[in-house]
């Protein structure tokens, strides 16, 4: 049942005094004049591939590693004509549908086939148009009508037939502007995760090496083996749990390499097993402060264990790292395994073959500089730890923001919110 003020449509349910319209109707759908690739140049005028627009679509921008001479440019453009202001560039192959508005200043040319080139013709909001381009309403149109062949594309014809529904100009302004807003924030917010990353980036060259001492802090560092100081174990291979025996519930939490990124076990989508699973082997019952490292699939891959309340154990695939008579802090000694001092290990270690299992045997050739106390290495894991829990928070924020406007464009885009 639709209620009043509202009407049933090939698009979905919309306001009455919306219309439906192809974007044919709306744009002239064009392409480019096609450039050979003998014709690509070293320097001249940007030449973007569909790569490239969909990288300028996602507000980044976009490496200018291709170009055509200034002649052919101004050829072209006499000839065929260029992008302006509002225009809207959709590529039409790779990642399909995705969108970039022209800007005023903007001079460059692009790949002719791969992307669809939509000229403006006034008295239409682009910046409205885009936003559509992320919704079901026109994914649906554009994956429905790509094809069943092996490399799906969204052609000219595709794109003519498209509908979308059509607001007054008024309305897709006020729209567009709300819905910009939001994304100028979530980029910000990415762009400010970046920024705390490659801080912390530069800070474990420093902490991490010794290169860098902390205030009221002294002496050496020492060359440290990790096995002689360390307890390391995992599942026997044998002993290893099938999918069919992972339980949606039970009495001990069951973690695999699938369960941990960013240095973190997500517990929330672990499996369980029973107590006779977990009593099998007391040497791989998890506690906090025990170190994680992936033997099989993503090798190398690192945890730190927090916040567990609650019985857990391994699957095979997976070793436990524990310090020997407290001869180090295990969270110090987990962020060098998650630096480029473990990373840069594992490429010499792989050096010139393809490694699908890290044995521990590998992990005995494994040394590094630590800090001749513990309070130290403590002074420097809470530092990083530290930037971790700002990034995280961060990331929070972005997810938050990410599924605040895509609420905002379920209710906006459909006209069940109105901004006139």
């Amino acid at each position: 049942m639709v209620k009043p003020g509202y009407k049933e449509t090939d698009v979905g349910v919309i306001p009455e005094d919306w219309d439906v319209l192809t974007l044919n109707s709306i744009y002239n759908i064009t392409s480019s004049k096609r450039v050979f690739q003998s014709q690509w140049r070293t320097s001249g005028i940007p030449f973007y591939r569909a790569r490239e627009i969909a990288v300028m679509g996602d507000g980044q921008p976009a490496p200018d590693d291709l170009y055509i001479s200034k002649e052919l440019y101004d050829e072209y453009s006499r000839k065929y004509g260029t992008i302006k202001e509002n225009d809207v560039l959709i590529t039409g192959v790779g990642t399909l549908g995705k969108v970039y508005v022209v800007n005023r200043s903007d001079k460059f040319y692009f790949k002719d086939g791969n992307i669809i080139w939509l000229q403006w013709k006034g008295n239409f909001s682009s910046a409205f148009l885009k936003q559509l381009y992320f919704t079901t309403t026109l994914t649906d149109q554009i994956f429905g009508n790509a094809g069943g062949s092996t490399v799906p594309t969204y052609t000219i014809t595709n794109a003519k037939a498209t509908m979308i529904p059509v607001p007054t100009f008024a309305e897709q302004q006020k729209i567009a502007e709300v819905l910009s807003d939001m994304d100028g924030l979530i980029a910000s917010l990415e762009k400010l995760i970046s920024k705390k990353k490659a801080i912390k980036q530069g800070a474990m060259q420093e902490l991490l090496t010794g290169k860098k001492h902390l205030p009221g802090f002294t002496g050496d560092w020492q060359r440290f083996n990790l096995v002689q100081h360390s307890k390391i174990k995992a599942r026997i291979g044998w002993q290893g749990l099938k999918k069919s025996e992972y339980l949606d519930s039970g009495f001990a939490v069951l973690v695999t390499g699938t369960d941990f990124t960013n240095g973190k076990v997500q517990w929330e989508t672990c499996h369980y097993v029973d107590k006779g699973r977990y009593n099998q082997d007391k040497n791989i019952q998890l506690k906090n402060g025990d170190i994680l490292i992936t033997k099989d699939g993503s090798l190398g891959k690192t945890a730190f264990v927090q916040g567990l309340n609650e019985p857990a154990t391994l699957n095979s695939g997976i070793f436990v790292v524990r310090p020997l008579q407290d001869t180090y802090n295990p969270q110090f000694v987990y962020y060098v395994l998650s630096s480029f001092i473990f990373g840069e290990f594992l490429e010499q270690l792989s050096a010139g073959s393809t490694i699908v299992h890290l044995y521990q045997k590998d992990i005995n050739k494994f040394e590094f500089m630590i800090p001749p106390n513990l309070e130290e290495q403590q002074a420097i894991a809470s530092i990083l730890s530290d930037m971790d829990a700002e990034i995280e928070a961060l990331e929070q924020k972005l997810a938050k923001c990410r599924q605040t406007k895509q609420g905002m464009m379920q209710q906006l885009l459909t006209g069940k919110i109105r901004l006139v």
